[in-house]
């Protein structure tokens, strides 16, 4: 089991993080408000979803919503609105087009996601059930985490990242004050709920024509990275005026999760593993500072 600090740890860092993207969203206006609002219920409804269909369990953290075995922690709604939050809040400033922003956003939360399941899995913070005889389940696909998490990783966020942006421009773009992104909230939950609902049904029938759950993340991996360079329109931003969470969600889910995978000795269990994870922490490093030192290189 994991040390008694991982799970207080990890749970305060995530509140913390939120009440700073609160204060953010606040400040900036109702938009963003409901932006990271909207990520919180989506977040808490999907994880409910993925529970009760079996998909995974999780551990004890101090507040739980729901009935056991079917409860899930309200930390892990509130990760998913910040991390959605602060996705947004940077690939805003590069005027990209709707769906090529979804697209980067959906890569800064995937590389989130693959430096954390990691060691969640391992710390019991989240359980998916192997059940392949003879397999070491730390082992199976991505070091023990199905690469089906990640493709449902893929789904939400550009989903939701998608979905909002199209109808704040498009199709309630004649609405004004507070109730336009309330809406704009709720429809996007609500779309993105219904195409994850519709593309976990569709699963076995993809599994029977070959397509297994490797070639759909990497696949989806492709296409993202191709509509981020179809639609990008580099528009030069200075790194101090994007606000400091930005750089500090992330930051802090990195610095966590890497903190952990090397203090509590999970380096030493697979040298491909240590490799993947080092690497995609420099892959979010230079996500992030990227665009900022192409404008310096063109200045």
């Amino acid at each position: 089991m994991a040390p008694a600090w991982c799970f207080p740890l990890f749970e305060c860092s995530l509140y913390l993080l939120f009440i700073w993207c609160l204060a953010t969203a606040v400040k900036k206006g109702p938009r963003d408000l409901f932006y990271l609002l909207g990520g919180l219920g989506f977040g808490l409804l999907l994880e409910y979803m993925e529970v009760v269909m079996g998909s995974y369990t999780y551990g004890h953290f101090w507040i739980m919503l729901g009935k056991a075995p079917n409860d899930i922690p309200f930390c892990i709604g509130v990760g998913w609105g910040i991390i959605m939050y602060s996705a947004r809040l940077f690939t805003d400033r590069f005027g990209l087009s709707i769906w090529a922003a979804a697209a980067l956003d959906t890569l800064l939360a995937l590389n989130i996601d693959l430096s954390m399941d990691v060691v969640a899995y391992r710390t019991h913070m989240w359980h998916w059930y192997w059940t392949t005889p003879g397999q070491n389940p730390l082992t199976m696909q991505w070091f023990g985490i199905p690469y089906g998490n990640f493709v449902g990783w893929q789904t939400v966020v550009f989903c939701y990242s998608g979905f909002s942006r199209l109808f704040e421009k498009r199709l309630l773009r004649a609405q004004t004050g507070v109730f336009k992104f309330i809406m704009v909230a709720i429809l996007a939950l609500l779309c993105s709920l219904a195409v994850l609902y519709v593309t976990e049904q569709i699963w076995p029938l993809m599994q029977k024509l070959g397509i297994l759950s490797v070639h759909r993340f990497v696949g989806i991996c492709i296409i993202l990275l191709g509509m981020v360079l179809a639609g990008w329109r580099y528009k030069a931003v200075k790194a101090e005026s994007l606000p400091a969470v930005t750089w500090w969600v992330p930051g802090c889910c990195h610095l966590l999760f890497i903190s952990c995978f090397f203090g509590l000795g999970f380096y030493l269990e697979n040298k491909w593993m240590t490799v993947a994870a080092v690497v995609n922490v420099l892959i979010g490093v230079a996500l992030h500072l990227g665009p900022f030192l192409k404008k310096k290189a063109k200045d």
